[in-house]
């Protein structure tokens, strides 16, 4: 009878372990988010999101204001729709403009939001207008080189030539 009364503790502690485990793997991934403030939706229009994923931050001025809902093509205009829950207790300008940027070198990426001057506040369901695409390592790479060759390809020697 006691052997079996530890044999329930010790499978509830390891139950628990387990669940708390699975918890904080959840919540670095950024695949699980426990927030019970309101929010509000907004969506936007990027030509090239890049690496950006669902649950990704939106943040303005460094600090995290709401996440990246979801991510979606539009085949009309060909562009990426990206809809955002914002906290409702942050008010942002109508003509508050959105880039996609990077966490470091090769982070992750989130959405920043540069707020506006406008006199009315975003309200759930506008869409912002002015967006600004994410940098792809690779393009810059390739239009580097593409100027240095462009360069080099160009240059005759450089110096004047003596008779």
């Amino acid at each position: 009878m006691q052997r079996s009364r530890n044999d329930i503790w010790v499978g509830l502690f390891v139950m628990l372990g387990a669940a708390a485990v699975l918890f904080l793997a959840l919540q670095s991934a950024n695949l699980l988010t426990l927030s019970f403030q309101a929010r509000y939706r907004v969506s936007a229009k990027f030509d090239n999101i890049g690496g950006l994923k669902p649950q990704a931050a939106v943040k303005s001025a460094g600090v995290v204001v709401g996440r990246v809902e979801s991510i979606a093509f539009d085949d009309k205009s060909f562009q990426a729709r990206v809809t955002l829950a914002l906290d409702n207790r942050y008010a942002f300008p109508k003509d508050s403009s959105l880039k996609i940027l990077t966490s470091g070198l090769l982070g992750e990426q989130y959405i920043g939001i540069e707020a506006g001057a406008d006199d009315k506040n975003l309200a759930a369901g506008d869409t912002l207008t002015s967006t600004q695409s994410a940098v792809v390592l690779e393009n810059l790479i390739g239009q580097f080189l593409y100027s240095k060759a462009a360069d080099g390809g160009s240059d005759t020697g450089g110096g004047s030539s003596k008779k």
